[in-house]
């Protein structure tokens, strides 16, 4: 169990636009991922260190929009003004985490711009929803090398993700205590805050910088 990726909801001006804004301050550009059909969504992505990266994401005018959790969960925080949407753990069993929750994960996928396929398995967003301090899981069908942190140059890499909630209910959620999981470099800020991703902290060559 490791972070994968954090996901960042395109505000009012936009996928590229917030993509290049946040692109400005961490000093790399972010590149376009594709659309998620299943999912009536589309991404653009900047590569991390530590097998991470994170996305910007946007809700398409698509009927998958409107029935897929992730769609759904996309579009009520941009509709919010955009902002952190959440945070997901790359895992390599989803059948227990499926036992777990009671439920079947969902298939996911994106076509690069290149036609490169990307697939996945996850679940979780329907917890997200509901509490947003949780995280999702993903388990990645597509080689290794396909990984959407592959590409960047190593020199950014996320120092510290802050949440406000309750420490006890997400260890519970992943099944396994917070300082288990490989980097995942969890803060809790605001305990008496709206539970949810509050921040992201990136060490960057310029120095920290906190979104």
């Amino acid at each position: 169990m490791r972070l994968d990726h954090i996901s960042y909801a395109a505000g009012p001006d936009g996928l590229a636009s917030t993509a290049a804004r946040i692109g400005g301050l961490l000093g790399r550009e972010f590149t376009d991922g594709g659309v998620h059909p299943r999912f009536g969504t589309r991404n653009m992505i900047l590569p991390l260190a530590d097998d991470t990266y994170v996305e910007v994401v946007e809700v398409l005018d698509h009927p998958a929009s409107d029935k897929a959790p992730f769609g759904q969960a996309v579009r009520a925080r941009s509709a919010l003004g955009g902002g952190w949407l959440g945070w997901c753990v790359a895992v390599d069993d989803l059948a227990s985490i499926e036992q777990r929750l009671g439920r079947e994960a969902v298939l996911g996928n994106r076509h690069r711009p290149d036609g490169t396929e990307l697939r996945w398995r996850q679940i979780g967003i329907n917890g997200l929803i509901t509490d947003p301090q949780l995280p999702f899981f993903i388990k990645w069908e597509s080689p290794a090398e396909l990984h959407p942190s592959r590409g960047g140059d190593g020199k950014i890499s996320m120092s510290t993700v802050e949440l406000a909630g309750d420490p006890q209910r997400v260890s519970e959620w992943l099944g396994a205590s917070l300082e288990t999981p490989d980097k995942l470099y969890v803060e809790w800020v605001a305990p008496h805050g709206t539970p949810g991703l509050q921040a992201v902290q990136f060490q960057t060559p310029n120095g920290l910088v906190r979104i």
